[in-house]
């Protein structure tokens, strides 16, 4: 039996819930000391043919699968898009609510709105409005970024199972993967053309000798070059 992911279970809870369009969200650099946390989303409905050969968590991919793939997903999907926010807004309202916005940028960027949400995972990140789309009045402080809130499932393991979950989960891992090796020219030093800006040993050794640049996130377990103690609290992996 096949273990590779189908768009079986986005089917099914499109006839069971009765809508047109379905997001499937997944998000990559939660655990990274430095860049962005990046969250993908690829539209669905009942009219989408099967995901191109090949699709699966970008977790399980060599970094030159998930670049033949992705273009290959975009063609495909009837809509996407790939968002990010920065490592100084996840030091300014955490990293749940970085989540949440960069989510709330990436539904804005659709041609279709969704009616669902269909979100790797056991937590709902994404249905709660980030305070940092809100003013100290409560108004909105970019209506630009405001999407309607849409009910949301969580699936564990659904970039596994579900190609929908699957290619986002794609789509957010290559962009991210460029941007940060376009941030290592802007930064030589930390091995981000490699280690993605996570906790790889190159990537520890430069911040315990030169101390952390303003793309990593201050409130994570940076070493502390005067000290080579961990500043901050611990990093969060996935």
């Amino acid at each position: 039996m096949s273990t590779a992911p189908s768009l079986r279970y986005e089917r099914e809870l499109i006839r069971r819930l009765g809508v047109r369009w379905l997001a499937c969200v997944d998000e990559v650099g939660r655990g990274a000391l430095a860049g962005p946390v990046t969250v993908g989303v690829v539209l669905i409905d009942l009219q989408t043919r099967s995901a191109p050969a090949g699709v699966r968590d970008s977790k399980l991919l060599t970094p030159a699968a998930r670049e033949r793939l992705a273009p290959k997903l975009r063609s495909w999907a009837p809509g996407w898009a790939v968002a990010h926010a920065e490592a100084s807004e996840i030091d300014r309202i955490g990293l749940m609510r970085a989540m949440r916005l960069a989510g709330q940028r990436a539904f804005a960027q659709l041609p279709h709105h969704p009616e669902h949400v269909l979100l790797d995972g056991s937590y709902d990140w994404v249905s709660r409005p980030a305070p940092a789309l809100f003013d100290e009045d409560g108004d909105i402080s970019d209506p630009d970024l405001w999407v309607e809130p849409v009910p949301v499932t969580t699936k564990v393991k659904a970039d596994m199972s579900c190609s929908g979950v699957a290619a986002a989960s794609v789509l957010a891992k290559t962009t991210r993967d460029a941007l940060m090796i376009k941030l290592a020219d802007v930064h030589p030093g930390y091995g981000w053309a490699e280690n993605k800006g996570y906790s790889a040993p190159e990537h520890l050794e430069a911040l315990r000798r030169s101390g952390p640049c303003d793309e990593h996130r201050r409130t994570w377990a940076i070493p502390d070059p005067s000290t080579d103690t961990p500043v901050g609290r611990a990093s969060h992996s996935g």
